[in-house]
């Protein structure tokens, strides 16, 4: 029985994960803000989840939690994106929280966690990132960046540890329903609903699956990258401004 340490694990994909892991007869150690829902989920799924109430920003809590345990698995997958503004309107409280939560927090929670791998000789990193890192969009700017940073930092950190006998796994999924529209669009329902109005997305499941079947490969399999798709989406195409020409 390994433990695993998944960061959003009240929602979304953190909690797909999160029932996933624990199915599969594991320990999970869940993080998210949500005081109230974590305890709920701690009487429904049991013992073996242990929920704990942080906000990843918080640099001292992180290494502090890191502390608590010998982690086997890392799921970085709290996360968000803000808004749709364009550069010259866009929301700088915003930009902040963004780059704080999907990069700040990933790196320093990696930082807190892997050391304790390393030293035991065997570990599973999974960051949970977006197409939104290669395949740009207007209004993704900061959102976009982040998840290259995310995108980036994965590569490098298995580099970094070559022959430590750890892995580090990249998700980087698409359009999914869950409650990142909602987040996105700062509660507005009807206009998160609209981002998925007459298509079939990816479902929180759908990439609890993927990450599952990743840290279930042996230990001389690293599965570096998943990029996920729903069958109805592809990468848009170039973008044009169309003027009319004059006479």
């Amino acid at each position: 029985m390994s433990v695993a340490l998944i960061t959003g694990a009240s929602s979304g994909f953190g909690l797909a994960i999160t029932r996933r892991w624990l199915a599969a007869g594991h320990r999970v150690v869940g993080v998210a803000r949500r005081a109230d829902r974590l305890a709920a989920l701690a009487d429904e799924l049991g013992p073996r989840f242990r929920p704990h109430a942080l906000d990843v920003r918080d640099h001292a809590g992180l290494v502090a939690l890191a502390a608590t345990e010998p982690f086997d698995v890392l799921v970085n997958n709290a996360g968000l994106a803000l808004g749709l503004g364009k550069v010259p309107q866009a929301d700088l409280v915003d930009w902040d929280t963004m780059i704080a939560t999907n990069c700040t927090a990933l790196a320093h929670l990696t930082r807190a966690v892997v050391p304790g791998m390393v030293e035991r000789g065997r570990g599973h990193v999974v960051n949970l990132g977006s197409i939104a890192s290669t395949h740009a969009y207007p209004g993704g700017n900061v959102y976009g960046a982040s998840k290259a940073f995310v995108r980036q930092f994965s590569a490098n950190l298995r580099a970094d540890l070559l022959g430590t006998g750890l892995r580090v796994t990249l998700v980087e999924p698409a359009a999914a329903r869950t409650e990142f529209a909602q987040v996105r669009f700062k509660g507005d329902d009807a206009r998160a609903d609209a981002v998925y109005d007459g298509f079939e997305p990816l479902s929180a499941e759908d990439v609890a699956e993927a990450v599952v079947w990743a840290l279930n490969q042996p230990p001389h399999v690293n599965v570096g990258v998943i990029e996920l798709w729903p069958t109805a989406q592809v990468p848009g195409g170039p973008a044009y401004h169309r003027v009319a020409r004059p006479g």
